[in-house]
């Protein structure tokens, strides 16, 4: 097992981590994931280290991606996540002031704060961004 490409992987990412020692990291290959990487390679005709080596930058990335999401989320005031959440709910500025009895001028100074927030230009960027995220806890604002 310690020439498989993972392994050998790991063991990359373990120097350039600067950990070199074993006891304070280790890496326990499941079969079922050797199995896919080697499928992945085999279908795409890479080197199943390469193709590790993708899965894991794009898995982190992916992390990064979502922690800093959930900052721009709690940076939002509680009012402003309603808003964001039933816009994700994709109700409308109208509909989102009739379920929280606001004006539907708040809604917009909301919508624009929230918009900042995430650095974004419009709620369809907002619903896209946070389209795998589950708004089911917001319904009790539906109704």
């Amino acid at each position: 097992m310690s020439d498989h490409p993972l392994k050998r992987l790991w063991e990359r990412l373990r120097r350039a981590l600067r950990s070199d020692s074993p006891s304070r990291r280790s890496f326990n290959l499941d079969q079922e994931l050797v199995q896919t990487v080697q499928g992945l390679a085999d279908r795409e005709q890479r080197a199943p280290e390469d193709v590790a080596a993708d899965l894991l930058s794009l898995g982190l990335f992916h992390r990064s991606a979502s922690s800093d999401l959930w900052q721009r989320w709690n940076a939002l005031s509680p009012r402003e996540q309603q808003v964001a959440a039933l816009i994700c709910m994709n109700l409308t500025n109208n509909e989102i002031a009739a379920r929280l009895a606001i004006s539907p001028e708040t809604v917009k100074t909301h919508v624009r704060n929230i918009l900042f927030k995430f650095g974004l230009h419009s709620k369809a960027e907002l619903r896209l961004i946070l389209s795998d995220w589950d708004f089911s806890a917001w319904y009790h604002l539906l109704y």
